[in-house]
């Protein structure tokens, strides 16, 4: 794509436009308003966001861009997806979003007026042809925007072109650390509406396994069958929200050894596990983050039930853990705890003290999860991973075992299986809600619920 000199965005290969097709093409449009929306589904809880946003830094012009498309390949872009700061402080979470820009300007003992700027609709009259030639923004490529009016009555906000927004000094969101961390701490601790968000996340995930169950008998016929469970998934996600959370791992065998599996290339067996780690991500850009570990023939054989429930007691161990108060990094440390005696039970490691289990468990045991399935990763360390778990806060347990294939310190029949159990629960006054209790964790469980599945 390259610019014109009225800054079009066009491609090389674009036919000229004649003043008579211009004249022609700015003539005769109905005038078509976007249908009334009504406000944002999160509009009633964005200004108390901004008001906290507000009191953390009196008297500062604030700057949070939705962020900018970036280039696949050649002339076309990555499907855009607004930086999660900037949908939690607007509730816009659309694809329209490109460029827009959030500004919270000091207003004196009012503190900060919110003032949006955006790039509207462009108009179809007075040699405008960004409508019908702009691949990047013109409605004619990708779709329609609303006009100046109709962002104010979906947001509440006061908006302006995105041309008029000047550069006065101010902290950029994008470049400034200090704003960035403030805005992932105070996402730590998730209201009641987006609570609600991630239950939905939650439910539709859960269809989604129940969907690749179903889909395992072609699965395992296909010679990419890992491909055939991310495709009939990310089926589900863009049914029912914007599409996954983050790329689907769907690792058979020994590719769940690899923790971030997404290649997804490899054939399914029947005598193998299948660890699925995948999430919907919902209209409003909330996510869910569930793993499970499946038998590929319905049923687990003896040693992969006895690593299976290993990594299960660790998970129960580690959902104990959570309370208002603990440490964040006291559930991993009671799941490990589990880990390293029962591996030293097998004698895999000659006792459970020390950090040697690592060698078999590679990273920790969870993380916060939100408007980014890795939520609040700009959290000062002492808010966040090395702070205490707060009433509201939502986040995974996940711990998992794997084995590589080649690790002469496993016996043979270990070698090659990689478990993980991974959950998404809110933190509560009297301890943790499962949220995704929905989905089987037990080895019966798992057998009887995928048996259901696949016979009807």
């Amino acid at each position: 794509m390259t610019d014109t000199p009225s800054g079009l965005r066009v491609g090389s290969h674009d036919l000229p436009v004649s003043p008579e097709l211009s004249r022609f093409m700015a003539a005769d449009w109905t005038a078509t308003p976007l249908p009334d929306r009504g406000l944002a589904p999160a509009s009633a809880v964005t200004p108390a966001r901004r008001a906290r946003l507000s009191a953390r830094f009196p008297g500062e012009r604030l700057i949070v861009p939705a962020g900018e498309l970036k280039v696949r390949s050649n002339d076309c872009d990555h499907r855009f997806r607004p930086h999660s700061a900037y949908a939690w402080l607007t509730g816009l979470t659309g694809e329209d979003q490109v460029g827009h820009v959030l500004v919270l300007e000091p207003s004196g003992a009012h503190g900060h007026e919110a003032v949006l700027y955006l790039r509207p609709r462009s108009p179809r009259a007075d040699g405008n042809e960004e409508f019908y030639r702009d691949r990047r923004y013109g409605e004619f490529w990708v779709g329609r925007r609303p006009d100046l009016a109709e962002t104010e009555r979906l947001t509440g906000l006061r908006c302006a072109h995105l041309d008029t927004l000047g550069s006065p000094p101010a902290r950029d969101a994008s470049r400034d650390p200090e704003l960035a961390s403030a805005l992932s701490e105070l996402r730590l601790v998730k209201d009641a509406w987006e609570v609600e968000q991630l239950q939905r996340a939650v439910d539709h995930t859960t269809a989604g396994f129940e969907d690749v169950v179903r889909a395992l008998p072609r699965a395992l016929a296909h010679p990419r069958g890992e491909r055939w469970i991310e495709g009939v998934f990310g089926l589900r996600a863009r049914a029912e929200g914007n599409g996954t959370g983050y790329e689907t791992i769907a690792a058979s065998g020994a590719h769940a050894c690899v923790l971030h599996w997404i290649r997804n290339d490899g054939r399914l067996n029947r005598d193998e596990l299948l660890l699925l780690d995948a999430g919907v991500e919902t209209d409003t850009l909330y996510t869910a983050d569930i793993t499970r570990t499946l038998p590929l023939s319905g049923r687990f054989s003896p040693v992969q039930r006895q690593v299976y429930e290993l990594v299960l007691a660790a998970q129960d161990a580690g959902i104990a853990a959570l309370r208002p108060g603990a440490g964040f990094r006291d559930f991993h440390r009671a799941a490990m705890r589990v880990i390293a005696e029962g591996l030293a039970e097998w004698g895999v490691l000659k006792n459970a003290a020390g950090d040697l289990h690592r060698r078999y468990t590679l990273c920790g045991s969870g993380h916060m999860l939100g408007l980014d399935v890795h939520d609040c990763a700009k959290a000062r360390a002492d808010t966040y991973p090395d702070g205490t778990l707060e009433e509201g806060q939502v986040l995974t347990v996940e711990p998992g075992l794997y084995f590589q294939p080649d690790d002469e310190t496993l016996p043979a029949e270990l070698r090659g299986i990689g478990v993980r159990i991974e959950d998404d629960l809110v933190v509560t006054a009297q301890g943790a809600r499962l949220m995704s209790g929905a989905l089987p964790r037990s080895v019966a469980d798992v057998e009887e619920w995928m048996g259901r599945l696949l016979a009807g």
